[in-house]
């Protein structure tokens, strides 16, 4: 599974505060950490608090890539801050995100077809996040669709079911585990799934444990990537379980150490 690591973000206070006084060794040191965790993309946002988000993200990701020859995941509202981030990126970057509004699709395509990049597709529109799998499916196939207008290979997008917290949308946890499976029915090669998987233990008191148990199931139904903490030890000994036990790797005793090793 593809873990994009969630912690340079700033929205997060330490983060927020190294970014606002250009703490280096802070970013560099949160970049190796995930990297070394396992990380396969690191997610990066410049946070709410940011006054000049060009400027911080060009600096996120020149630290960065001072210290970890890793992939980046752009993530912003704003497509000029995420472009700043793509002039700079050494390694095929990911959009982070497009929803199924024509215009932000095209917007976002166009920039991923120029800079060569993989983009992340939610599946909501202006009148909000679907309730059920149905709409989510056809939200999915039009994002689908409008990448594959633009050049894009159906495995460079990843389709986000948009995984809602727990403790105010529990009915919602089946229609997202649904409707990952069913994604990737849409084409032949298949898309990238993805979620960000802190959001479903959102306010609830048993984060990891709620994480944990989500990503399993998500695994199960045949997700392929998702935005969470690398450094959350038995969150990944659980996705690498997972796999194994979906003959996805090979049987040993120590599996989890070969795992990480390979």
């Amino acid at each position: 599974m593809i873990i994009i690591g969630e912690l340079i973000n700033g929205m997060y206070k330490d983060v927020a505060k190294a970014i606002a006084n250009r703490e280096e060794d802070v970013i560099q040191r949160l970049a190796a950490d995930q990297a070394a965790e396992g990380a396969n993309f690191l997610d990066v946002n410049t946070g709410p608090y940011s006054k000049s988000p060009k400027e911080d993200m060009k600096w996120l990701v020149e630290s960065i890539q001072k210290k970890v020859d890793i992939p980046l995941a752009l993530d912003s509202t704003k497509l000029d801050v995420i472009e700043e981030g793509l002039k700079l990126v050494k390694r095929r970057a990911i959009i982070n995100s497009t929803n199924a509004d024509d215009d932000k699709m095209d917007k976002v395509f166009m920039l991923a077809k120029k800079y060569n990049a993989q983009a992340i597709g939610l599946t909501m529109d202006k009148s909000g996040v679907p309730n059920n799998k149905d709409k989510r499916l056809e939200l999915a196939a039009k994002i689908l669709a409008k990448s594959i207008d633009y050049g894009l290979k159906a495995e460079d997008i990843y389709l986000d079911p948009i995984v809602l917290p727990v403790n105010v949308a529990q009915t919602q946890g089946a229609e997202v585990l649904e409707s990952i499976r069913e994604f990737r029915l849409l084409s032949d090669p298949m898309p990238n799934t993805v979620i960000g998987l802190s959001n479903v233990s959102q306010g609830t008191n048993l984060r990891s444990l709620v994480n944990r148990t989500f990503l399993v199931m998500a695994i199960a139904n045949g997700l392929t990537a998702a935005i969470m903490d690398p450094l959350d030890k038995e969150l990944v000994d659980a996705s690498i379980t997972a796999e194994l036990i979906l003959n996805k790797h090979i049987y040993c005793d120590s599996f989890l150490n070969a795992y990480r090793k390979r």
